[in-house]
């Protein structure tokens, strides 16, 4: 499932818990794909906790708690690691990551928490969400078959990539747009990893991020740069990356394109996809700025100018997922959509055609 459903469906489940009908969220995929970080993201959105246990790295006793003796009987020191409504609050989420990487016995002690939101004497607070993650037992990691009590226990989802998730996400982080200009060249770089050869260093949207973070680092010094990519994102990858931005010596002026003063369109197709990432940060920067309308304008002006029209509705469709739906009221608008018309008529009506037959 794309990540855009799968973050749909984490903030549903969290809200559910407050009606009490959240039901316990297991997500699978292979490493890399962004299972934590959306889960991460879950919890910023609603500004509540999220307490990160790590089952790969315990003990049973360590979730049970230790017994104590008290008087002619015995309990148990309840983990302060557990969510505890007065010490972290009446809402938040409980992730239990990795979790096909503990131990059975450790799994074993979970099932209770999971299910009954209950461990011995202690409960989960009320307003406590629980999600888990895992890698699949084909993907390379140190996995453990999932028992089938535990597995009874959950609602399961399998992350996919998705490109277009992939560069909302990239844009509103802040992201280097020349490496999504190079995705957007190459969209199968996005995850890249063959389990059978079990490489250190491959392409994934976790990986692409840390060489985001290479570029800022290294990009003043070029005979680091190209292993400082080829570490985040493996060799041939690292290379086809650097090759790229060395070739965006030959980018048009994208300052006079927002001035509204444009040159021909690049006949390269990767410096085509470069200054359409580079156009949509701009776009980003002048959202809500005195001359917001006047950017996005000669942005919208420039989309019509590609020889491949999906080149435009690319770039467009990339600045509406980022700025929002103030693009419309652009008087450009309505002018580049009427210049595609066709294309998105033939898109909406081809696969209704193919559902007919």
């Amino acid at each position: 499932m794309r990540p855009a459903l799968i973050m749909a469906i984490l903030d549903r489940e969290f809200r559910s818990t407050r009606s009490g009908h959240h039901t316990p969220v297991m997500l699978w995929g292979p490493p890399g794909v962004g299972k934590s970080q959306m889960v991460a993201q879950t919890a910023a959105r609603y500004s509540v906790p999220m307490i990160d246990i790590r089952l790969s790295q315990m003990e049973p006793t360590d979730l049970r708690g230790i017994p104590f003796r008290v008087g002619d009987v015995v309990e148990w020191a309840i983990p302060a690691m557990l969510p505890d409504a007065s010490r972290h609050g009446p809402e938040g989420i409980l992730f239990l990551d990795e979790i096909t990487s503990a131990a059975p016995t450790v799994s074993a002690a979970a099932y209770q928490l999971i299910l009954d939101r209950r461990l011995g004497e202690y409960t989960v607070p009320e307003g406590w969400t629980i999600f888990a993650a895992g890698n699949r037992q084909g993907d390379r990691g140190v996995t453990f078959s999932m028992p089938a009590p535990l597995a009874n226990r959950f609602s399961h989802f399998e992350v996919d990539t998705h490109l277009d998730d992939w560069v909302a996400w990239a844009y509103g982080a802040g992201i280097d747009e020349r490496v999504i200009a190079f995705l957007r060249f190459r969209p199968e770089l996005l995850f890249d990893f063959d389990p059978a050869h079990n490489p250190v260093a491959f392409p994934s949207p976790r990986s692409w991020e840390f060489a985001h973070r290479g570029l800022q680092k290294f990009q003043d010094n070029p005979d680091l740069l190209l292993g400082a990519l080829q570490a985040c994102v493996g060799p041939a990858a690292g290379i086809e990356l650097k090759a790229f931005i060395d070739n965006l010596d030959n980018l048009p002026d994208i300052d006079a394109i927002i001035a509204g003063n444009p040159g021909p369109v690049p006949k390269e197709t990767d410096l085509q996809y470069a200054v359409a990432s580079a156009l949509v940060g701009r776009a980003i920067r002048a959202k809500d700025k005195a001359d917001e309308t006047k950017v996005f304008g000669h942005i919208l002006e420039y989309a019509s100018k590609f020889p491949q029209r999906e080149m435009g509705v690319m770039l467009v469709s990339d600045m509406q997922r980022a700025v929002g739906e103030r693009l419309f009221a652009v008087p450009q608008f309505q002018q580049w959509a009427k210049s595609i018309a066709d294309i998105m008529l033939f898109d909406t009506w081809k696969p209704a055609r193919s559902a007919a037959r």
